[in-house]
């Protein structure tokens, strides 16, 4: 069975290239869980990507400034004309050394034939005048020289949707040893605050870039912004804090089995402060080994804090 995570000891660029995977198989086998699966472990998610659009993704991926580090997948059968084409845009990938993994889950046919009876959907090999069985057999024909080109496969015919939820982070998370992914944002609380955070950091006490003219109308991703904000002491002492209790409580969640952890951080209008400290943030989070991603609701909302 071939690897396609890069092993050429000459191609070290490779480690820092856009992780991606392929999720496909048999209809009714898991596709979706494995997708929100993948969603919580912090990567980037399409379903039903025609092949041919996968190298572009990749392209947007390498962008110097992208956050698309690791990407996941899902061709199938529904993308029909297009599923032909996947076997040689992974061929593309694997010629430019990424690390590229493909996950094919499988079930057997009774168990198939169950799962669509009790949801009633249409088999996307059926819309010929097949019945469910031959809709069945044709996929499983169909897809079985990508079976032979997975690195991972995974019969789900026994697992329910919490159990196959686990055997993927058992394969996939070994890149993070944590098994968790992290997501730090930044908002303004005049924007409102994000409902869906587990932590919620105001840094409206720190001196605010907004009253000096230059700096209003740059970003707490401008290197004069964060000067300001950064050289502060008081910054410096709610950092040295802020990071040793990130430091005490992150693994906490992780050994309590927490696969996701939202972090914002505010100030007023979300567009010098909390961006140059969720920025600061994610890096310390990265240097500690965990899967970050970084989001900036308000940066460009309004001009003013």
């Amino acid at each position: 069975m071939p690897d396609y995570c890069s092993t050429d000891p000459e191609a070290d660029s490779a480690s820092t290239a856009p992780e991606i995977v392929v999720i496909t198989g048999m209809s009714g086998a898991g596709r979706s869980e494995a997708m929100h699966t993948f969603e919580d472990l912090g990567y980037f998610c399409i379903d039903n990507l025609p092949p041919s659009f996968i190298g572009q993704l990749v392209d947007l991926a390498e962008l110097p400034d992208s956050n698309l580090k690791r990407l996941a997948v899902v061709c199938d059968v529904r993308g029909h004309a297009f599923f032909d084409e996947l076997a040689g845009e992974m061929a593309k990938l694997t010629e430019r050394k990424l690390n590229l993994r493909v996950l094919f889950l499988e079930a057997d046919d009774e168990v198939l034939l169950r799962r669509f009876k009790e949801t009633r959907r249409r088999h996307p090999m059926c819309d010929d005048g097949r019945g469910l069985s031959e809709g069945i057999a044709a996929e499983r024909a169909a897809l079985e020289p990508l079976r032979q080109l997975a690195t991972v496969i995974i019969d789900s015919s026994e697992l329910r949707p919490n159990e196959l939820h686990t055997v993927i982070r058992e394969r996939f998370a070994e890149a993070d040893s944590t098994g968790m992914a992290i997501s730090v944002n930044s908002f303004g609380f005049k924007h409102s605050v994000p409902n869906d955070a587990d932590i919620v950091m105001d840094v409206r006490f720190l001196p605010n870039p907004h009253y000096d003219p230059a700096l209003r109308p740059l970003s707490g991703l401008d290197a004069p912004v964060v000067d300001f904000v950064m050289s502060r002491p008081e910054t410096e002492a709610f950092l040295d804090k802020w990071l040793a209790l990130l430091d005490a409580v992150v693994p906490s969640y992780v050994a309590e089995g927490k696969h996701h952890l939202s972090i914002a951080m505010g100030c007023t209008g979300g567009r010098h402060r909390s961006v140059a400290l969720a920025e600061a943030t994610a890096r310390h989070l990265v240097d500690a080994g965990y899967q970050v991603t970084t989001s900036h609701r308000d940066i460009g909302r309004d001009r003013a804090e």
